[in-house]
């Protein structure tokens, strides 16, 4: 596991700034689906269909609802095609592309993390 160590300190203002900015990035990216359907989006142009079995264990009404929330914040845009049924299809914008650093040391810090509690458990004792 990798720590850095600063020297100095942030003062009140830059730790105050700081906090709001995690809060405001927290209350858009909320929940424990909107990730997994950004970069499922980032990957390709899906149909709800295809997004709801690639990201198995959420319901219709769910991914209704995360998609129009994503499309608001403009992370998403649908598309309808007008064809005999009509064909929609979601994709990633270049916005939600903004996230791929983000998600890069999510998935880095996620994977020391499921090893800390892997070893966590090593440790216990048997009962």
């Amino acid at each position: 596991m990798k720590i850095t160590v600063d020297d100095t300190l942030p003062g009140i203002a830059e730790c105050a700034g700081s906090l709001k900015n995690v809060v405001d990035a927290l209350y858009v990216l909320n929940g424990k689906w909107k990730l997994p359907l950004i970069l499922s989006l980032v990957q390709s142009s899906k149909r709800f269909n295809e997004i709801q079995n690639e990201i198995g264990g959420i319901s219709s009404k769910i991914l209704a609802k995360e998609l129009k929330h994503l499309e608001l914040n403009d992370f998403i845009t649908r598309n309808v095609y007008p064809t005999t049924p009509v064909t929609i299809r979601y994709e990633a914008t270049d916005y939600s592309r903004t996230l791929q650093n983000v998600m890069r040391e999510l998935s880095a810090w996620g994977g020391q993390h499921r090893e800390k509690v892997k070893q966590s458990m090593r440790k216990q004792p048997q009962v």
